[in-house]
């Protein structure tokens, strides 16, 4: 089968790789859809992502649906009682828990903190984790997730990063009613200001030094938009931000623009390793700075709030067929596209 294979710095293929075997206590999923994100890109610019750093080829890729194509067969009972058989579309949960570990009570419940996971399409460990830019990805029964009625194959691809939205929007607590900054309009600012949206808040201004990423916030439900860039400014007082652009310069500003007691969630990725950011607001106005990293199971909700009419598809700007992977990479990467997500149609 073919797929879209990092194998270093600068060196992305799509190339032939030996089909999966489907297991007695798997289910091999055909994939249809892709999204690109942002740490599939950075594997293929710098050969590392985050920490994890690329030490063999790397089958990249972990937001995808497809549909069941083979039940093994001690999978085959749980998975009729859940309603899923061949034909059943899906997306999938990318995260498996690794090792046995003591974690405290507190966060026992909180998967996306477990000390060891591998994720799709993550260097992280040896063997690395193979993603799901491919034809075919056998998975366990747990990791599927069916797709609801009304939502297509290609919406629910972007069920992961929507999950991650959600998580990094519920980290900062109820937001009914308040008014909320997202800095930063790529792919996971979009879905987090469409989840303060949908979870009651009352203003939520997107910021962006992009026009055309800020036009995408506003059609997935942005009250008002800055763009520093054209000498917008900021608001001041916002009961929450959530800082998305992974900027640490953009830092200073957004704890600025935080009342005082409010909260700042990070979830966009900031570089490894030291960086200069001006912090002393979050002092002096006592603001709580929380992170926010992956998610644990919203990407249950995520495919229940599309179900219930949250439209994602603004944020697809372009498409790409499997064969012109590395062409979607590089649209993917280059702001000046106008691209958000760009999606693989990998059937």
């Amino acid at each position: 089968m073919q797929a879209v294979v990092v194998h270093g710095k600068d060196d992305l293929r799509v190339e032939d790789i030996a089909d999966p075997v489907c297991g007695d206590s798997e289910v091999l999923v055909a994939i249809q859809w892709g999204g690109i994100c942002g740490s599939d890109i950075a594997y293929w610019k710098s050969g590392t992502s985050g920490t994890a750093v690329l030490k063999a080829p790397l089958v990249l890729g972990h937001e995808v649906s497809g549909t069941v194509a083979e039940i093994g067969a001690d999978a085959a009972a749980a998975l009729a009682e859940r309603g899923i058989q061949v034909g059943t579309p899906v997306t999938i949960h990318p995260a498996t828990l690794v090792g046995e570990h003591q974690v405290p009570a507190e966060t026992a419940g909180r998967t996306n903190l477990w000390p060891e996971v591998r994720y799709f399409g993550s260097a992280a460990f040896e063997p690395h984790e193979q993603g799901g830019f491919s034809r075919f990805r056998a998975v366990r029964p747990d990791q599927l997730r069916v797709v609801p009625a009304g939502v297509s194959l290609k919406e629910a691809a972007l069920a992961e990063p929507f999950a991650v939205a959600l998580h990094a929007v519920s980290r900062a607590g109820d937001v009914a009613g308040k008014t909320v900054l997202v800095n930063g309009a790529g792919p996971i600012g979009a879905l987090a200001v469409a989840a303060a949206k949908a979870g009651g808040a009352a203003r939520v201004i997107a910021a962006d030094l992009s026009d055309a990423a800020l036009d995408i916030a506003v059609r997935m439900g942005a009250d008002e938009t800055v763009n520093p860039a054209a000498g917008g400014v900021l608001p001041r007082d916002v009961d929450v931000a959530i800082e998305a652009s992974g900027a640490p310069r953009a830092l200073g500003g957004v704890i600025a623009a935080v009342r005082r007691g409010g909260v700042l969630v990070q979830v966009g990725n900031l570089p490894a390793g030291e960086i200069s950011a001006a912090l002393g607001n979050i002092v002096t106005r006592e603001i709580d700075y929380r992170g926010s990293y992956r998610f644990v199971e919203e990407i249950t909700e995520a495919l229940e709030l599309m179900a219930a009419g949250v439209d994602v598809s603004p944020l697809m700007t372009h498409e790409v067929t499997l064969t012109e992977a590395v062409e979607g990479f590089a649209l993917a990467a280059d702001r000046t596209s106008g691209s958000s997500k760009v999606m693989i149609r990998l059937d």
